[in-house]
């Protein structure tokens, strides 16, 4: 009998012993199988109705971006170390054309006449069978015109790319965070292995936002979509909902959720400055910029976004938290704070938690390059009976010309340039625009905030050209462009809808949004045509192709 017991009693202690051992092995594993859970699975991790787990459970918000911060980002182990650290690995945007090309497939079997998406079918129309139409005009030659040789006052950073920094600096948990697949850091660590976000705030210079071709905007439209978010807060001020998201590897970007579907015009009663800013003109009006060659809107992308783990679970900003509801129809909801459009009324609903929205990557902090705020000359008086003196006054260019910064340089030139980008899109809106205040005067305009354009397709809105009428003045690299563009070969609407398509929530303009660009190009050369018709053509263009050096005007010409 008592042998019979220690028996019983030795097979119990195997028994737990091997549970034990099982318990460990499965708490070992547990991570991976969430992690390849995650990548495979639904992103909703969480149903609408869940509560957060409290303030103080989530991962606390990233400190501001300090000179030490961007010394010790680069040992974040994420996706962005790995496309930074070999370029040429990095799928480039402009050659992937399958997600939107099998989204614009779907919807032509489908034959869904209410969402009649048409970017497909035109480039299948007019795109020449061998090659891309937009790599063709990237290689003609005025895309190659050479910018003047940077010294260190034309860089808007200057960097040492001879410090090599040490990984464990930073003090990260390299073991136990991450995907040890993703980044290890094996050795020091050079500026070539900085984030995308820094890569691109380091090429910044007097004449350009981004060169025309470098690998780190693509790279960075790729990690606005693929990287985590860790933190979200409401940006401040503005007459709209607005977000602030920060990434796994420190860089941030502003979100605008999806207000208004593709088909939706701005009705004709609404005035400018109370209309609906939209997510998609955002996404539309980089790859517009783009194309003209202008490159002065920071990069953009699209990117559908799960509001209970994305937003919701991990903002600290409780304003925005508090906003957070369930609507009858079970979807997951939330309004903020802002000067408009913000209440239970009009309400940003997800279908059950997903929503589209605009991720523009963040410039600079002002800390580090301060930035400066003008006055649009032509700015609108935001006011429903009240007009702007240059809507009365004919002459209204002759003063502009006479005051500092557009009595020399090259500003009056860069506002003819914006004029022009804002009236193909629509936008009325253009009240300030900035520059960076290390250059000076003597630099380009950043074309920010873009939100109201596109609103209108059926109606072209010709008070948006009077800075143009008014002055007659354009770049001849601006001019010649335009007439390019407006060749069958180089179509604008083809070129946009070509570069459009490679956004992951293509499409994002409709058909006659895209007709109606074509449109308004005509008759911005037609102003042009009358304009050297009348002042001649040596006074209306001016001649910044000579040679290899970025011709500047001295002086206000005068008739």
């Amino acid at each position: 009998m008592k042998m019979i017991l220690l028996r019983k009693f030795r097979v119990l202690i195997l028994m737990v012993f091997l549970v034990a051992c099982s318990m460990h092995i499965m708490i070992d594993l547990l991570p991976k199988l969430e992690r390849h859970g995650a990548a495979g699975g639904c992103s909703c991790s969480h149903t609408p109705s869940e509560e957060p787990g409290g303030w103080g459970s989530k991962q606390g918000w990233p400190n501001k971006h300090t000179l030490r911060i961007l010394q010790d980002f680069s040992n974040e182990p994420s996706v962005s170390n790995v496309s930074s650290h070999s370029l040429e690995k990095v799928p480039i945007m402009a050659g992937d054309k399958s997600p939107g090309f099998r989204r614009l497939e779907l919807y032509g079997q489908r034959g869904d006449r209410k969402r009649q998406f048409i970017q497909g079918a035109a480039m299948s129309k007019n795109t020449p069978v061998k090659g891309s139409r937009l790599a063709s005009l990237y290689e003609h030659s005025l895309y190659k015109k050479p910018l003047p040789a940077l010294t260190d006052e034309d860089t808007l950073f200057n960097v040492n790319t001879d410090i090599r920094f040490d990984p464990k600096a930073a003090e990260q948990d390299w073991n136990g965070k991450g995907n040890p697949d993703e980044f290890s850091p094996t050795g020091e660590l050079t500026a070539d292995t900085y984030p995308n976000w820094l890569r691109f705030h380091i090429g910044i210079n007097r004449y350009e936002l981004y060169s025309r071709h470098s690998p780190v905007i693509d790279a960075l439209l790729k990690d606005l979509v693929t990287q985590r978010i860790t933190s979200v807060a409401m940006k401040s001020g503005g007459t709209q909902l607005k977000l602030i998201m920060t990434f796994q590897n420190y860089g941030q970007a502003l979100f605008k959720p999806m207000k208004q579907t593709r088909e939706q015009e701005t009705p004709p009663d609404f005035f400018y400055f109370s209309d609906f800013e939209r997510h998609n003109a955002e996404i539309a009006a980089f790859h517009l910029d783009r194309i003209l060659d202008f490159r002065r809107v920071p990069p953009v992308a699209g990117r559908l976004v799960n509001m209970t783990k994305e937003i919701r679970d991990v903002t600290r900003d409780k304003k925005l938290w508090r906003t957070f509801f369930i609507s009858p129809a079970n979807n997951l909801c939330f309004y903020g704070e802002c000067s408009y459009y913000c209440s239970t009324e009009h309400a940003l609903c997800g279908k059950p938690d997903q929503i589209e929205g605009s991720l523009a990557a963040f410039l600079p902090d002002l800390a580090l390059a301060k930035r400066k705020t003008w006055r649009n000359p032509w700015r609108r008086s935001y006011h429903k009976r009240k007009k702007a003196e240059w809507e009365v006054d004919p002459d209204y260019c002759e003063e502009v010309k006479q005051t500092p910064p557009y009595d020399s340089g090259t500003r009056l030139l860069d506002i003819m340039d914006m004029t022009i980008f804002d009236f193909l899109m629509g936008n009325m809106d253009r009240h300030h625009y900035e520059t960076f205040e290390k250059f000076g005067n003597e630099t380009f305009i950043i074309h920010l905030d873009n939100g109201r354009g596109f609103g209108k397709h059926s109606h072209d809105e010709k008070s948006i050209l009077v800075p143009l009428t008014q002055c007659c003045r354009v770049r001849k690299t601006t001019h010649l462009r335009l007439q390019l563009l407006a060749k069958e070969e180089y179509k604008l609407s083809t070129l946009v809808a070509e570069s459009l398509v490679r956004d992951r929530l293509s499409p994002i303009l409709i058909q006659p949004h895209l007709d109606a660009m074509d449109r308004r190009l005509r008759q911005v050369l037609q102003v042009l045509a009358e304009c050297i018709e009348k002042e001649g053509y040596s006074y209306v263009v001016e001649n910044d192709l000579q040679g290899d050096q970025w011709t500047d005007h001295t002086g206000p010409r005068r008739r």
